[in-house]
């Protein structure tokens, strides 16, 4: 579990990328969890941005994603999901530490 002052941290670092997935009218699915987790594995840090024809809202999807791919829902805003894993082998981000 992340505490806000490491959220805060994550979303600084999240502000300047772009969406690398799009959640449209399929929803989530298996496979793009699975695409997720790998490429959370070679970032640590993503966005994934659900589309106008998804079916599902975006606190569903942002939860189904986190959950399938284990990984932290920093934050969802608009309709822009950003989540992190830490890395096993590529480690980039070295969290602020919690009190």
């Amino acid at each position: 579990m992340l505490t806000g002052k490491q959220k805060r941290f994550l979303r600084s670092n999240a502000h300047h990328l772009d969406p690398i997935f799009q959640v449209g009218k399929g929803g989530v699915n298996d496979n793009m969890i699975k695409q997720i987790s790998e490429a959370l594995e070679a970032r640590e840090l993503l966005k994934v941005s659900v589309l106008q024809n998804c079916e599902d809202d975006r606190d569903t999807v942002a939860e189904s994603l986190s959950k399938g791919a284990r990984a932290e829902l920093v934050q969802v805003i608009g309709n822009t999901i950003v989540l992190y894993k830490e890395s096993k082998e590529n480690k980039k981000l070295e969290l602020p530490k919690s009190k």
